[in-house]
């Protein structure tokens, strides 16, 4: 992973590029693009992108472990883009973090992939109905409404 000319590099995180520029390592991180991790907003920036090339690792041993694809809902968020949305004002979004789909999965299948997150060093988690935050920062867990405590609970 490089920076297009001119971007700042921070030991090793290419931050706060658009996702047009990125060089992306197709070979080490090959079930995923900078496009479908960058900012989705369309209105407040142009696909803003955080690089930490360890939690793609990390997410790339989560989906070879998981042998089939992971659905990624939002990854990284802009500042307004997040605002919007309703983020927290620290949100792991705005550098990154990823919610995944959880959609047709059973509590089995559920379980399985919050064991093999945990075990890739995910630290943070998010439960919601029909996703499954994970991020890498300060270790804690949360849920979304009734439903997300409904989905998750007996599985934490």
């Amino acid at each position: 992973m490089m920076a297009a000319p001119g971007r700042t590099c921070f030991r090793g995180r290419v931050v706060l590029i658009s996702a047009f520029d990125v060089v992306w390592d197709g070979a080490r991180w090959p079930n995923f693009t900078a496009h479908e991790l960058a900012c989705r907003c369309g209105r407040y920036c142009q696909a803003e992108y955080w690089h930490d090339p360890g939690f793609l690792d990390a997410l790339q041993a989560l989906r070879s472990r998981w042998g089939r694809p992971l659905v990624v809902n939002s990854g990284h968020r802009c500042d307004l883009h997040n605002a919007a949305v309703g983020g927290a004002p620290l949100s792991a979004h705005k550098k990154m973090a990823v919610d995944l789909s959880t959609r047709g999965l059973n509590t089995a299948e559920r379980g399985q992939l919050l064991g093999l997150a945990r075990a890739e060093g995910f630290t943070g988690f998010g439960f919601y109905s029909t996703w499954l935050h994970l991020d890498r920062g300060r270790p804690r867990y949360w849920f979304s409404g009734k439903g997300g405590r409904a989905r998750w609970q007996s599985l934490i």
